[in-house]
């Protein structure tokens, strides 16, 4: 599993004292996820959520309980595939999802929905 202080986050909280903005550090080093991803994903603007990376600002209300939420799928796929590949899965269409894509699904607050594919994956077993 990834640790959640990698070297540019660690880097960029020095700058910032908000655990907030080091979740969106996480989510977008261990993850991969854009700006634009973050901001799909919480409901902020990409300008914000590039915000949230330079720790100038941090997410408040509906927007950090998203990235909170994101970050913890980040967190739980680093177990389960690749983390080359987050991004690639959270932006595609899932058939247990009806074919919504998971950033879509949890930028509408159904965090459950895509927490239930994961832990299917990370009950599956390994070959």
């Amino acid at each position: 599993m990834q640790s959640r202080y990698t070297p540019s986050a660690m880097a960029r909280s020095a700058h910032s004292s908000s655990p907030l903005a080091r979740e969106a550090a996480f989510v977008h080093d261990v993850g991969r996820l854009s700006d634009g991803d973050i901001a799909r994903a919480t409901g902020a603007a990409a300008s914000t959520a590039r915000a949230w990376l330079a720790g100038s600002r941090a997410p408040t209300g509906e927007r950090a309980e998203r990235l909170v939420e994101l970050s913890a799928l980040v967190e739980r796929l680093t177990r389960v595939m690749d983390p080359s590949y987050i991004a690639v899965w959270l932006r595609k269409p899932v058939p247990a999802l009806d074919d919504d894509k998971p950033l879509d699904v949890i930028g509408r607050g159904d965090y459950r929905r895509v927490a239930r594919i994961v832990s299917a994956l990370e009950e599956s077993p390994t070959t």
